[in-house]
């Protein structure tokens, strides 16, 4: 091969060879002169030219670069969680189902399904009573990462089973709920409006509210999965009137340690006053027990007032703390740590919340991951992480584990055995510290009891309705008191 003014000239072939992906044809061979060889003539080309040629070991870039091409387009096809971050939509209403509604609520479009009992003429007659006599509406609350599609398989038998509306909706940062600004103006009883996160647990208990009065209720059964429900007992302690019962599926809320009381008796307690008081009539005319007691009220005043500066010096750290912590998971680096978390165990948490990870099917897969389609969805989950760890609302609140203790209304608490999210045990201990509540133990079940065993679900949480909502003599739940 050799290169004339330009031109490459290659020895003559008999078969069509390949050139840097160009095809050379024997046809374009020229002569020169009667013993010189056939020689093919080929004019370099943009693609020719950009090669790099090192002696007979020659590379050529355009391999390399077509190598290149070759990965992004396979980065761009696992995408997050096998979503295409690309291909992106900007209302989430592009992906709703044929049956999804959206309402607005201050300023956010929140996607919702509802169902009701569909009973036929003759069926009147048969209804069983506990149908006739809850007749309350019901409202589903996701956990984290979860969205209506979790309530899909129980919607319309739970309907039927209370003879009433069931509501399910997809909180801020999930689901088709659209993605927006981390503040809202929410109005009071008084016409003045106040800035609410739509991010933070009082949005999620106000929307929760607002859908009883959505469905012209009165009251309504609160139904909570997982972080759900904590939803649901901060939305009955919000308003209490409002919530007939309480159903807690897996209930991610850490449960207090309950330990009996010890009452001591009133006799004893009496001896001890008396020798007590005598023994302040002997040391009154003491100069040194009176010195001493002057200077032991002096040692307390001063331990106040340290104490007092150490709380005023660990409100501001903890002010400044929060301020930290909030501008952190606001950052970049956060977003792509959400990213990295979602696309590495996402579909991995989805199948473990199973017994029998086995039975996940691809329309299960495809219903956690459709909200990864909109745009925005990494940012609103941020902005959720943040308002759950910067909350300040309930600084202003006894603990919520003091707070069970003085739950009214009737409580069923539903737990798989083989729960690997949150314990079974977990359950039991929470079902002790609300007094009177019914516990169920579904055998074979893993974090999501509505998913995986739909028909014992239902039937268990039929039987609780009918045990706390009618006075028919029925199998009875265990009730822990």
């Amino acid at each position: 091969m050799r290169s004339l003014a330009g031109i490459w000239v290659l020895p003559n072939c008999s078969k069509v060879s390949s050139f840097n992906g160009r095809l050379i044809s024997s046809s374009f061979a020229l002569r020169f002169g009667s013993d010189s060889p056939n020689y093919v003539v080929l004019k370099s080309s943009p693609v020719a030219a950009a090669a790099s040629v090192s002696g007979s070991g020659a590379q050529y870039s355009g391999s390399g670069g077509l190598l290149d091409v070759q990965t992004k387009q396979k980065k761009k096809k696992e995408g997050i969680a096998g979503i295409d971050q690309d291909e992106l939509v900007e209302d989430p209403k592009l992906l709703a189902d044929p049956d999804s509604c959206f309402c607005e609520f201050s300023g956010v479009e929140i996607h919702h399904k509802v169902y009701e009992a569909q009973l036929k003429v003759h069926e009147t007659e048969s209804v069983s009573s506990e149908t006739k006599t809850v007749g309350l509406a019901m409202i589903l609350l996701h956990g984290f990462g979860a969205s209506v599609f979790s309530w899909k398989r129980v919607m319309k038998p739970l309907a039927e089973a209370i003879g009433s509306k069931v509501l399910a909706f997809d909180r801020p940062a999930f689901g088709l709920t659209s993605r927006g600004n981390s503040v809202r103006h929410l109005s009071s009883g008084n016409g003045e409006s106040k800035p609410v996160n739509p991010y933070s647990m009082a949005f999620s208990v106000l929307a929760t509210l607002y859908f009883i009065d959505f469905l012209a209720a009165e009251k309504a059964i609160i139904v909570g999965h997982s972080a759900g429900s904590l939803v649901a007992v901060e939305s009955y302690f919000e308003a209490p009137e409002r919530v007939a019962a309480l159903i807690l599926v897996a209930p991610a809320i850490f449960a207090p340690i309950t330990t009996q009381k010890v009452v001591k008796g009133s006799q004893p307690g009496t001896n001890n006053q008396t020798e007590e008081d005598g023994s302040n009539s002997v040391d009154n005319g003491n100069p040194f027990v009176q010195f001493s007691k002057v200077l032991s009220k002096f040692a307390r005043f001063i331990s106040q007032a340290i104490l007092g500066l150490v709380k005023g010096m660990a409100v501001m750290l903890n002010s400044l703390y929060k301020k930290f912590l909030s501008a952190l998971l606001r950052s970049a680096f956060a977003m792509m740590l959400v990213r990295m978390a979602i696309n590495k165990f996402g579909i991995a948490a989805v199948r473990n919340a199973w017994y029998d990870s086995k039975k996940v099917t691809d329309e299960d897969i495809s219903g956690y991951t459709k909200p990864l389609r909109t745009k925005g969805w990494d940012k609103a989950l941020v902005e959720y992480t943040a308002a759950m760890l910067t909350d300040t609302s309930s600084e202003s609140k006894p603990p919520l584990a003091k707070r069970l203790r003085d739950i009214k209304c009737p409580v069923l608490i539903v737990t798989g055995d083989t729960d690997r999210i949150v314990p079974s045990w977990n359950a039991e201990r929470l079902s002790k510290a609300i007094p009177g509540s019914c516990f169920e133990v579904i055998k074979r079940c893993g974090h999501l009891p509505h998913e995986e065993k739909v028909d014992e679900f239902v039937s268990v949480v039929k039987k609780f309705l009918q045990t706390a909502f009618d006075d028919s003599p029925q199998e009875q739940l265990q009730v822990i008191v």
